[in-house]
């Protein structure tokens, strides 16, 4: 078998999607429409001491990414019985014909690797956990930036620095941006749903190809304040034509469900460290941010902590009422029943969230029972450019108390919420002629690493990192001081 190189590889995708201690979800195909299926493909899955394991894909086995979209395909493969805390390869390959029969020809499309998670918490003097958080990414002014940075950091970065997982917290696209979004015709609705996701998955192939990536969507997955369509915005007045916004939903829902495959709620653990990703958006309706089987979930997990708890969601959670559009708070009562389950077992919290194209790291006290709340905002990877400029955003350092007044809960004490500028990320100054008119927030990802110290509590420490600006050696510059917190 020959192996050689694809001229059109930069239009494929290979994304892994999930790890556990022992197995693997990747994710292979493309979302171009000017690519055909292939034939025979497979993913191989390469071990430390070079040994291959391969998963074959037949013609039948590729599935439509957008269910009314028939060029674009994909499918997904499994991965068991791996070693946990061990470094894989994956290749996604195709065989291609070749002018000499007896000659079988291969091309690598694409080359991906991940960290199965480890058997149990790194203690000091090995390697973290480290996760990389981000969200917000618009793909205009972009050019391949958040993603080689992304990359510098994993394969040459600080050995605590280079993620295991990433978290990315939403609006991986932005569907509702431009005049186009007043389309009426289903087939060009369609269409330019796909377009922005092979254009941003193309941009963001560096980051979905190392380590697991969930994926949770915020309202540009869909629109702006989804589910609702109330909103004036010149180029989504077309939301209000019933036909329109059945096939913009039908599109957008496929784009989060078979691309992204985002989780209604999903837990992993790492010892006594739990972790729970939650898609707070998707499943909104007048009352509620979840149904109500998903929030008992949620809040199952939240009550059930012997240790810290990690909650990763779309949305911050300190916030306050906002007239313009509907955030967690617009949902009292499962807000109130969320804060009471995360307080109930008086264990910390970490939040790790985006939407408010701002990066702030924030403490309080969460409830009577002596746990603390810190979350973690990182916000944008990519600003929005031009007329959306004006939606650019800086950090806000004086939230109020928490929980806000408007919600009491019995037993609680609101509490003040420390954040400052030591712990918020830079802001570049806006200049009116310019594809940024306003102060912005600096373009980022960050990394939040996971240790049990000398004493069995566990260790966080959480860095910023400047997606457009290295250092002399090429990595990415980091932004603000590394912010160290015992958690118990």
């Amino acid at each position: 078998m020959t192996l050689s190189l694809n001229t059109s590889k930069g239009m494929w995708s290979l994304a892994v999607l999930r790890v556990s201690q022992t197995t693997a979800k990747v994710w292979v195909g493309t979302l171009f429409h000017t690519l055909r299926k292939p034939e025979q493909a497979c993913v191989e899955l390469i071990h430390p001491d070079g040994t291959r394991i391969r998963k074959d894909i037949g013609s039948k086995d590729w599935q439509r990414p957008f269910r009314y979209v028939y060029q674009r395909f994909y499918t997904t493969i499994e991965f068991e019985d791996l070693e946990p805390g061990t470094h894989y390869e994956v290749e996604f390959i195709r065989r291609t014909d070749s002018i000499y029969r007896d000659i079988e020809e291969w091309q690598v499309l694409r080359h991906g690797q991940f960290d199965t998670l480890p058997a149990s918490l790194p203690v000091a003097g090995e390697r973290p956990f480290t996760v990389a958080l981000g969200s917000c990414f618009y793909a205009h002014r972009d050019g391949g930036q958040a993603a080689g940075s992304y990359r510098a950091l994993y394969e040459r970065g600080p050995e605590y620095a280079r993620p295991h997982v990433t978290f990315l917290t939403g609006d991986q696209v932005y569907l509702d941006i431009g005049f186009d979004s007043l389309s009426f015709v289903r087939s060009e609705i369609r269409e330019r749903v796909a377009d922005d996701y092979a254009q941003h998955w193309q941009l963001l192939g560096s980051v979905l190809s190392r380590g697991a990536t969930w994926m949770l969507p915020d309202d540009h997955e869909y629109w702006n304040d989804y589910p609702f369509y109330d909103s004036l915005i010149p180029t989504l007045l077309a939301l209000k034509i019933d036909d329109v916004r059945e096939t913009w939903t039908k599109a957008s829902e496929d784009g989060v469900r078979r691309i992204q495959q985002s989780p209604r709620v999903e837990t992993f653990s790492i010892d006594e460290l739990s972790f729970c990703m939650a898609d707070l958006r998707s499943y909104r309706d007048d009352e509620r941010f979840l149904p109500d089987a998903d929030f008992k979930k949620l809040t199952d997990w939240a009550r059930g902590l012997n240790g810290p708890g990690v909650l990763v969601i779309p949305q911050p959670l300190i916030v306050a009422p906002n007239p313009l559009e509907r955030n967690l708070l617009s949902y009292r009562g499962q807000y109130k029943r969320l804060l009471e389950a995360l307080g109930s077992t008086g264990h910390d919290i970490v939040v790790m969230s985006g939407d408010v194209h701002f990066g702030r790291i924030a403490t309080t006290m969460l409830g009577p029972k002596g746990g603390k709340l810190v979350e973690v905002i990182a916000s944008p990877l990519s600003n929005l450019t031009y007329l959306d400029g004006v939606a650019t955003s800086t950090a806000e350092l004086e939230p109020g108390p928490f929980p806000h007044s408007s919600i009491p809960i019995p037993g609680w004490t609101p509490s003040e919420v420390k954040c400052s500028e030591s712990a918020a990320v830079s802001i570049r100054k806006g200049w009116l002629l310019s594809a940024y008119p306003r102060d912005r927030t600096t373009e980022h990802f960050m990394t939040a690493a996971f240790q049990r110290n000398g004493q069995g509590d566990v260790n966080l420490k959480v860095d910023a990192w400047r997606v457009r600006d290295r250092d002399d050696a090429n990595l990415p510059k980091r932004d603000f001081v590394t912010f160290d917190v015992t958690l118990t």
